[in-house]
């Protein structure tokens, strides 16, 4: 009953075989090779972007970072929302690979901010002296880390806001195919025809090993990413192992299927807790469940060894509810689910 996160799990079998599948033989190093090629091609299929640029990095961190030193100068303002992956999880990651770009982070209920606070934030920067930096680029998590969901039109309204602006758009999409599986959207309406201008599309949270897709809808805001990538250790000479796990995933629509069991999950879970007397923090959109349990409930729970997070890592006062993420994947059981429900019940 492991749901500390989507990490936990190990490689979906497809993706294994995968990779054991372009083991066979001699390839092309640097990417330079027949599968990278096909995957490449298959995301911009997936994606219909037939001009987009697809590159392959190993990390989620390596992705947004690199995007982020790509659209921005060290002198930029990255706006993004307070709990964004890039402001609170990546070891200041975006700051050094662009040499020194400054986050900004926006308040939003439920992991999302709106058009409105970033007009107001991009015009206080726009306002600012030389002291404030340059506005530089809009950063947005789809799914959020609540678990949330930005639908295509709220993506067009915020890149409608940052367009004006002549600030591009970058998504990160750990979660991608959660939000795509939950809002039930075509990927292409959710990005570019909504005016996202880079996305980075998970695939490590989603049955990978180690990979994740760069993909830039603008082949001009690619110019020079190549060497930014190499540069910081993301090009491998045996790339087409990166290429294959993304590949598996796409072919056959198994990301979408994988994404739709974790959400399944996830949304059973929902269900289940406040049943058993608990509530939701946020509603259920995709794989993450932010709940308050009933203490006893919780300790039942962790005393037959159920894994997951405090949320914010504090234990409330004695007899409180204590308030708990849990994490759905496609490894997540049924029978994993019904356990812990189980438990919270006190069947």
């Amino acid at each position: 009953m492991n749901f500390a996160s989507d990490n936990v799990h190990g490689v979906h079998p497809k993706v294994l075989q995968a990779l054991s599948d372009c083991n066979e033989g001699a390839m092309g190093s640097y990417g330079a090779d027949p599968v990278t090629v096909r995957a490449e091609a298959a995301y911009r299929e997936l994606l219909d972007a037939p001009d987009a640029v697809v590159r392959f990095v190993a990390t989620g961190t390596a992705a947004n970072a690199l995007v982020c030193a790509q659209l921005s100068p060290s002198f930029g303002r990255i706006y993004c929302h307070e709990s964004a992956h890039i402001h609170r999880d990546e070891c200041s990651a975006p700051e050094f690979y662009s040499h020194g770009a400054k986050l900004v982070p926006l308040s939003g209920a439920q992991g999302k901010f709106g058009p409105a606070a970033l007009a107001e934030a991009i015009r206080f920067g726009k306002a600012g002296s030389l002291n404030d930096g340059r506005n530089a680029m809009v950063s947005i998590t789809n799914a959020t880390e609540w678990g949330t969901c930005y639908g295509p039109s709220e993506v067009a309204a915020l890149a409608t806001v940052a367009h004006e602006a002549g600030l591009p758009l970058h998504m990160d999409g750990a979660r991608f195919a959660n939000a795509v599986a939950g809002l039930g959207s075509d990927p292409a309406a959710l990005t570019w025809q909504a005016g996202v201008d880079v996305l980075c599309f998970g695939g490590t949270k989603n049955g990978a090993l180690a990979a994740e897709a760069v993909i830039f809808f603008d082949p001009a805001r690619a110019d020079g990413f190549d060497y930014r990538r190499k540069q910081a250790g993301q090009v491998y000479s045996k790339q087409r192992y990166l290429a294959a796990q993304m590949l598996a995933l796409v072919e056959d629509g198994l990301w979408l299927d994988l994404a739709r069991h974790a959400n399944a999950a996830a949304t059973r879970l929902g269900q289940g807790i406040e049943q058993a007397g608990g509530s939701l923090v946020v509603p259920v959109e995709a794989n993450e469940v932010f709940a308050r349990l009933p203490s006893d409930a919780h300790e039942r729970a962790r005393a037959h060894g159920a894994v997951y997070h405090l949320w914010q890592d504090e234990l409330p006062a004695p007899g409180e509810p204590v308030t708990v993420r849990l994490v759905t994947s496609w490894a997540t059981r049924e029978d994993e689910v019904t356990d812990l429900l189980d438990l919270l019940r006190g069947a």
